[in-house]
């Protein structure tokens, strides 16, 4: 007669089954976690333990164990060890306090020169003063214990996170017009796709500059990739300047063709220069409107002076101070600067203006709208 578990059977349910057959397969998940899982639906799917350990490599009591946590704690609990009382603490709280203390504060503010601490740093800095202030237990600690310290408070006196505060008192009101731009440009495409739109009445163009464009040039012969010798292309760490560039650009919202201007400044007539392609580009009858931030160049009397000979035909709406992100050219912005300028090199500064235009001209071939995909009750 076979012999007969005498504790209960595994039960799982919709959602912890899919999860567990989901972990069963991974290839990315912890090693253990995955081994427990496959023992859990080993053995919910009724076979032995025996079975159940001999088909996931681990002996009787190993696979007995897991089920049993599981049935008293559940399958989450189960793909992970229990925690266990380990050594006594020997580190006390008032010296775990002082560490964090110490980490919220700059190095600079206690006479280093330092803007940030450094592991090896704070650990110097705390052994040598833990006795004078109260904390024996510190003396001897390691780099390895203060970095579990400040993990478990999550403090990382080590890096920085940058934030831009809403300086401008009319961000709101700015922001508020922006997104209604979007969201007729994207009732204005829906008609041309339609037909019910012919061409738009007002065309939205979305616009920034990009400064400071490097001319760099390799000062030694690059070696290509060669299987077995060089897996990546291989350069010289040595590079010669050309001098920069600027980029204007602006991206038809309706099409997605973009418009660029390639100079070596970016002031007001580089800006005039590039209102004129526009003006060149689109029909009489049509009025261009503009989204830019608030660069001087965009409202110089020279640029005013400009506007007046062409009355009625351009429309700027400005983004608000610090929100540069509500401008949707900034999505191509970043793109560029992944693809085509990412370690690019040039033999002089007119190469870089040809390869610039290039660029465009392949996107112009086959052109993308861009569209903001926010809902503008998330940016309340």
């Amino acid at each position: 007669m076979p012999f007969q578990k005498r504790r209960k059977d595994l039960t799982f349910n919709e959602k912890e089954l899919e999860q567990l057959k989901k972990l069963g397969v991974s290839r990315t998940e912890e090693k253990q976690r995955v081994l427990r899982a496959r023992i859990l639906l080993d053995s919910y799917s009724g076979l032995s333990d025996r079975a159940v350990a001999g088909r996931n490599g681990v002996n009787r009591k190993t696979a007995v164990l897991c089920v049993l946590k599981c049935l008293e704690f559940g399958p989450e609990t189960a793909l992970d060890d229990l925690p266990r009382s380990g050594r006594p603490e020997r580190i006390t709280d008032d010296a775990k306090a002082w560490v964090m203390k110490l980490a919220c504060q700059k190095p600079v503010e206690l006479g280093y020169s330092y803007e940030l601490w450094t592991f090896a740093l704070l650990t110097g800095h705390v052994r040598s003063r833990c006795e004078s202030e109260g904390h024996p237990s510190l003396c001897k600690v390691s780099q390895s214990k203060l970095h579990h310290i400040l993990r478990t408070a999550e403090i990382r006196a080590h890096k920085v996170r940058y934030y831009v505060e809403k300086r401008d008192p009319e961000f709101e009101p700015k922001m508020a017009e922006v997104l209604h731009v979007y969201k007729e440009v994207e009732i204005v495409n829906n008609g041309l796709i339609s037909g019910e739109i012919k061409a738009p009445a007002v065309v939205t163009v979305s616009y920034d500059e990009k400064p400071g464009i490097q001319a760099i040039a390799t000062t030694g012969r690059e070696l290509p990739p060669v299987p077995g010798k060089h897996s990546s292309r291989t350069r010289d760490y040595e590079y010669k300047r050309h001098g920069t560039v600027s980029l204007l650009a602006g991206i038809d919202l309706h099409t997605g063709i973009v418009t660029e201007v390639v100079c070596d400044t970016h002031n007001s007539a580089d800006f005039i220069t590039f209102l004129e392609k526009l003006d060149e580009r689109y029909a009489p009858g049509q009025v261009i409107r503009l989204i830019l931030d608030n660069h001087s160049s965009h409202i110089s009397k020279q640029t005013r002076s400009y506007l007046a000979t062409k009355p009625q035909r351009f429309v700027f709406v400005f983004t608000p101070k610090h929100g540069s992100w509500l401008n949707i050219i900034e999505v191509l912005f970043s793109k560029l600067t992944r693809t085509m300028l990412r370690e690019i090199r040039v033999k002089n500064k007119p190469e870089l203006i040809e390869r610039l235009h290039r660029y465009f001209d392949e996107l112009n071939a086959n052109p993308v709208v861009f569209r903001w995909k926010y809902k503008m009750d998330e940016l309340a």
